[in-house]
């Protein structure tokens, strides 16, 4: 009977030890949590300098605006007018979603007919990125 004792005693005694080593990773997380919560007031005083910096309207560049002549061939597209290189390149996108001009599989390329053929150098499919400088030799 005494045996009994002595082990019913043991295990509570293994229990404590047990019970301290959850205690001990409690203030570790309040530590990793106070050292995030400075770069966080870093982080907000590093925005303010950002806004300090005078704000001024964006101005647009006269270059984009300045009507250009189109050329007869990409005058049968876009038509005779003078209108400025944003305007062209709408007309164009225009045209080629209308006519449905755009790869189906790759939609970075475009399938040119006979008109944007004449435009693009007899090149068939063009990549919407040559395309600006492709059409741009065709404005004076």
């Amino acid at each position: 009977m005494a045996t009994a004792k002595k082990k019913a005693a043991k295990k509570p005694a293994a229990k404590k030890p047990a019970a301290k080593k959850p205690a001990a990773k409690k203030p570790a997380a309040k530590k990793v949590a106070a050292k995030k919560a400075p770069a966080k007031k870093a982080a907000k005083k590093a925005a303010p300098k950002k806004a300090a910096a005078p704000k001024q309207p964006r101005k647009p560049n006269a270059a984009f605006m300045k009507p250009m002549n189109p050329s007869a061939m990409l005058g049968a597209v876009i038509g005779m007018m003078p209108m400025p290189r944003t305007e062209v390149t709408k007309k164009i996108w225009d045209y080629i979603k209308k006519n449905r001009l755009q790869d189906a599989v790759n939609r970075r390329m475009i399938n040119a007919d006979e008109k944007l053929k004449a435009v693009f150098g007899g090149k068939t499919p063009v990549s919407m990125f040559e395309m600006t400088k492709l059409v741009s030799k065709h404005l004076k």
